[in-house]
């Protein structure tokens, strides 16, 4: 048994259940207390994509692992299909550890948590609002919020993304009053429409068969856009991310300044960054050289962190 598919009542009050799948360290012993890790995905992603991957690499050390579909995405419920609020998003992380403290075998005092790209802003935002959560690591960080207000490189002004907020709040106008969901892509849906190499490999990524999955069609609710333009992942995290932080980011990726963004705001006495040579934001996701070498950063961290 190193694997196992559950169900999780998630308990932010819009009656989801989340799907997850749980990966057992080998040798696995119901009778013995583990440490766990939650890992989330990206946005646009689902558990059998790069978060599973990550997931069942630590559970081959030592770990429980949770890898989970968001709210409304994936094999987990809720309406409308493919919403993208980040508040909710977040939520999804503290409900995944609500479910770890009814498991005889976790170690209630070992919790730790993880994720890729915007997977990894939700699981700080997480971590700031729930200490439960005892370390935090982050591989290709995104704050969702910054990365619309500000672009893939950093280089827009807040004010500028003005338009997308107006934008959600015509969706929400449009929704109310159609069948028909407005949608955004998360990621750019042609190979065409990808502005450089990096978010090229996005496209491939989750439209080829590097790694696509029916269950992650790529887009997003567009009325998600109220709520992604004003939210900030890292929002108090000068008083509250006092957990120890890995954050690993590839030398070439352009959205590596949102991790320097919480390593400079985080109010951790622990804190670390850790670049892989070579590495852009998408390589991270699943070349296999690159994602052992950020495994074996992240295993000595979690064990050390939650011994």
């Amino acid at each position: 048994m190193s694997q196992e598919k559950i169900s999780i009542k998630n308990g932010n009050g819009q009656g989801i259940i989340l799907s997850a799948i749980i990966n057992y360290p080998e040798g696995f012993d119901s009778n013995k207390k583990y440490p766990a890790v939650v890992v989330s995905h990206p946005g646009g992603g689902v558990k059998e994509q790069t978060a599973g991957l990550y997931a069942k690499k630590l559970s081959e050390h030592g770990l429980v692992t949770i890898a989970y579909d968001a709210s409304f995405q994936g094999e987990s419920t809720g309406e409308p299909r493919q919403l993208e609020n980040p508040y909710i998003r977040t939520e999804d992380v503290s409900a995944v550890v609500d479910y770890l403290t009814t498991l005889a075998y976790i170690d209630t005092d070992k919790i730790g948590a993880m994720g890729i790209c915007a997977g990894a802003g939700y699981t700080a935002n997480a971590a700031i609002n729930d200490h439960r959560i005892k370390a935090v690591g982050m591989v290709s960080a995104v704050n969702i919020g910054s990365m619309f207000r500000n672009g893939w490189e950093n280089n827009v002004k807040d004010a500028e993304a003005l338009p997308y907020l107006l934008a959600g709040s015509n969706a929400r106008t449009a929704d109310a009053n159609s069948t028909e969901i407005q949608k955004i892509p998360l990621a750019p849906m042609k190979e065409e429409d990808a502005p450089n190499e990096e978010l090229r490999e996005a496209w491939e990524y989750y439209h080829t068969d590097r790694c696509q999955s029916p269950t992650a069609p790529g887009f997003a609710t567009t009325r998600s856009l109220s709520q992604i333009i004003s939210y900030d992942a890292y929002n108090k995290a000068e008083a509250f991310f006092t957990q120890p932080l890995l954050a690993i980011v590839g030398s070439v990726a352009g959205s590596a300044w949102m991790s320097d963004d919480l390593l400079g705001r985080a109010a951790s006495a622990d804190k670390r960054k850790y670049i892989i040579e070579g590495a852009n934001h998408m390589s991270l996701y699943d070349r296999e050289n690159y994602v052992n070498e950020a495994v074996g950063e992240l295993v000595p961290f979690f064990h050390e962190k939650l011994a």
